[in-house]
């Protein structure tokens, strides 16, 4: 008795890709937008408040200005050195954390943990010096990101 080969399945072609069509944007007018966002703030529960420096701007004010920064010309300066030493700061307490999992890994060799440790020590402190010139303290510079809470 011959045998019959066994049916193969069919091969399926993968599809082409689809093309998604096209949406045409739909004007909004003011009232809308502002309805959208008292619904948004009305959701968060509170209202949003912009602070920079000593300056606070409600920005739920009915018929106020949007929010925007508008520090005084003698705070400028204060104002960026907080905005660079945040960065830095935030930088410096990743690169921390990284050095200590390296550590936990054990890819670190100890005059490797060492220096690390030296140069994040050193960043830290100069963080506060540049701080303690300007008047900042470690509080100013953790950010507060509204809804989504402090930044560190």
């Amino acid at each position: 008795m011959k045998k019959t080969p066994a049916a193969r399945p069919a091969r399926r072609r993968r599809a082409a890709p689809r093309k998604s069509k096209a949406i045409a944007a739909a004007p909004v007018t003011a009232a809308e937008l502002r309805a959208l966002k008292g619904e948004i703030e009305k959701r968060l529960g509170k209202s949003a408040t912009v602070a920079v420096g000593k300056q606070h701007t409600a920005a739920t004010r009915k018929g106020g200005a949007p929010m925007r920064w508008n520090p005084q010309p003698e705070d400028v300066q204060k104002s960026v050195a907080q905005l660079v030493l945040t960065i830095v700061e935030f930088l410096r307490r990743l690169m921390e954390r990284q050095a200590i999992r390296r550590m936990e890994q054990k890819t670190l060799t100890k005059k490797e943990v060492e220096a690390v440790g030296a140069a994040l020590m050193t960043l830290e402190q100069t963080v506060r010096d540049i701080g303690g010139k300007f008047g900042l303290t470690a509080e100013d510079l953790n950010l507060d990101l509204g809804p989504l809470g402090k930044l560190m």
